[in-house]
Formats: structure tokens, C-alpha cells, sequence
């Protein structure tokens, strides 16, 4: 972002800063499209959580098989419209230069890459119904809007070329229930991350993004990104965590009530699956139980690797102890959902 020109900056204005705007090229989209969309199969991959719990990578990796369509970042910024903006740009013919992107994590982003971008449909065409001063709230949208959003991605299959879609996009904890439901075909992989490495981590970024320039905010914003920094709101699985941001406790609290809900979605729609962070960084049998629960042929992952986590800080020891209980129920749920033994 900090290398996007005044006319870029201009650009991504003019095409997400207005909702009206961003509905009014959908149409034109949908008009011109959608009649030449793929058939929806329904055997779509989707990948969420808290951020900073390896959703990017594994979306990645998925994305790598070579069998999905997906946002990407030549659809930026006129993520709605992406058949249209694929003929008014050449920017999707050239990937370009990989570079690392802003998170630092040393994940290396071009053209091609691709990204959570799905959520500007959400915001722009439901924004209102979640997205609070305080925080962002468990959102359950209608069978309309759901249609509408499978209708985005058959206009992503069309763009690619492909029969299944793949989406990183951690608001969608907001709705997984009413997606898991209105979709039983579809897979919906949640990165289980251990606690306190994953709320030191959350921690680390809100550090980065905490003074972030201007444009850098509204991109943030029009995107659907507030899970750290400067323009910060929660997930309001309950009531705002309490605590400072600046301290490792309320990314613990987070964590806690945001699994916690994710725990009762988990247990009630079988085609949700929790994933062990730390096992698929490390482990490669946990990637080919993944690729197999998906439908793909498992084969070598290309980025998955072991993490450095950030040593964690002062903290509360009976909230970590409660965190680190949650975590040992969920991730033992999740290996055997995976056919795999549990983690020493």
C-alpha cells in the first residue's frame, strides 16, 4: 500500500469508498456475466478464523492445487466486477514482481496472489447489519443475500476458469453458521492456533498497524479488515473484551470468546473442521488429511513450514488456563476429524 501511486490511491477511492458505486458495478457485472457463469457445484472450500492463525497460508496452499478460483489481487480494486475490470485492465495478464507483504510475516504477495477480498460484498451490500462502532457482530443473512454471494463467486469461476471456489475470509466466523448451513457441500477449515502464541501474535500486529497512514486505514476499512491497529474493532461474541489492546490479556479474552463460539458452530455442522496450526506447519501427513477432506490429491505443500512464534508476555495464568483448556478440547475434536492421532 505505502507503494501505490496517487492514481492508484484514487482509484481504489473511486471504487470502494462508495457502496453505491461498488453495487452499481456489480449490476453492470452480473448484467454482462452472470448468464455465462459456471453451474454452482457447491463443493467450495472456506477458509476463517482469528487472524494470525496460518488462514492465509492454508488458503494458499489450496489455492495452489491448481483446481480453484479465488479473489485475487489483479481484481483489486473492483473486486465486484471481476469479468469487467479482467477487460478494462491488463493488470491480471502481468503477476509482476513478488514482494513481502505488509503484515511482515514473510509471506510474498503479486497480481496472482490470492486474497481476502470477498468481504467487500458483505460490507457493501449488508455493512450496516454488523459492522457497529464497537465492534463487528454475529451476522445472519438471508437466503437473498447468501444467493447473491454464490452468484460473486460463479463471476469468480468465470474470470478463472475453474468449478470451485476458495475463500480466506475470517469475518466469515461472523456467519459461518448461516453459510454451513445454506451450503452442506462446501468445506469450512478453521485454524486452531495455541493460544497464547496465536493472542502474542494478534498483539504484534496491532503494534504494526497501529500508526498506520490514512490511505492505509480506509483500505483497511473498505476491505472489512479490523482485526488489528489503528482502525481495530472486535468480534462481539459476547460483550467488547475487556482490557487494553496493548496487553497480551485482551487478545487472550478475544480468543477465548471467539472460540468459544466457533466451538458450538464446529460441533453443529459437520462440514466444519477445525485444522491444527502448529501440526500443518510441521507435520506433512496433517496437509494431506486436509487435501483429502477437501477432494484434491494430496501432494508436497509448497509454503507450509514451521513457525517462530513471538514469546508471549505478562499475562493472566487463570485466563491462559482457560484458553489453554478450550484449545485441548478443540484440537483433540479436530485430529479426529482428520483421521490423525493426536499431537504428542
Amino acid at each position: 500500500m505505502a507503494d501505490y501511486s496517487a492514481l492508484d490511491r484514487l482509484l481504489h477511492r473511486l471504487a470502494l469508498a462508495s457502496p453505491a458505486r461498488a453495487e452499481m458495478m456489480h449490476d453492470i457485472e452480473r448484467g454482462m456475466f452472470l448468464g455465462k457463469a459456471p453451474t454452482d457445484t457447491g463443493a467450495h472450500v472456506f477458509v476463517t478464523g482469528l487472524a494470525r492463525a496460518g488462514t492465509t497460508i492454508l488458503m494458499r496452499e489450496i489455492h495452489r492445487t491448481g483446481q480453484f478460483g479465488s479473489l485475487t489481487y489483479a481484481d483489486m480494486p473492483f473486486v465486484l466486477a471481476p469479468n469487467l475490470w479482467a477487460r478494462m485492465s491488463r493488470r491480471g495478464h502481468r503477476p509482476g514482481q513478488k514482494a513481502e507483504r505488509a503484515h511482515g510475516d514473510g509471506i510474498e504477495v503479486d497480481m496472482a496472489s490470492p486474497e481476502a477480498l470477498d468481504e467487500v460484498y458483505w460490507r457493501v451490500f449488508a455493512g450496516k447489519e454488523y459492522i457497529g462502532r464497537n465492534g463487528l457482530s454475529p451476522h445472519d443473512p438471508d437466503n437473498d443475500l447468501i444467493a447473491g454471494y454464490r452468484d460473486l463467486m460463479r463471476l469468480v469461476m468465470l474470470r478463472t476458469g475453474t468449478a470451485r471456489y476458495v475463500s480466506k475470509n475470517n469475518n466469515n466466523i461472523l456467519r459461518l453458521a448461516a453459510l454451513a448451513n445454506a451450503m452442506p457441500g462446501a468445506t469450512f477449515l478453521v485454524p486452531l492456533r495455541r493460544p497464547l502464541d496465536h493472542a502474542a501474535s494478534l498483539l504484534g500486529q496491532h503494534e504494526r498497524f497501529l500508526n498506520a497512514d490514512p490511505f492505509t486505514r480506509d483500505y483497511m476499512a473498505w476491505l472489512g479488515h479490523h482485526e488489528f491497529g489503528a482502525t481495530h474493532r472486535p468480534f462481539l461474541f459476547g460483550p467488547r473484551p475487556a482490557g487494553d489492546p496493548m496487553t497480551l490479556d485482551y487478545w487472550l479474552r478475544l480468543w477465548v470468546a471467539v472460540y468459544g463460539a466457533l466451538d458450538r458452530v464446529e460441533e453443529a455442522y459437520p462440514n466444519v473442521t477445525f485444522v491444527p496450526y502448529e501440526a500443518l506447519s510441521a507435520d506433512p501427513a496433517v496437509w494431506a488429511a486436509v487435501a483429502r477432506r477437501i477432494g484434491v490429491t494430496p501432494a508436497a505443500a509448497g509454503e507450509l513450514r514451521p513457525t517462530k512464534d513471538r514469546a508471549p508476555g505478562a499475562h493472566d495464568a487463570r485466563l491462559a488456563v482457560e484458553a489453554q483448556a478450550l484449545h485441548a478440547r478443540l484440537s483433540a475434536r479436530t485430529f479426529a476429524a482428520l483421521g490423525l492421532a493426536p499431537a504428542p
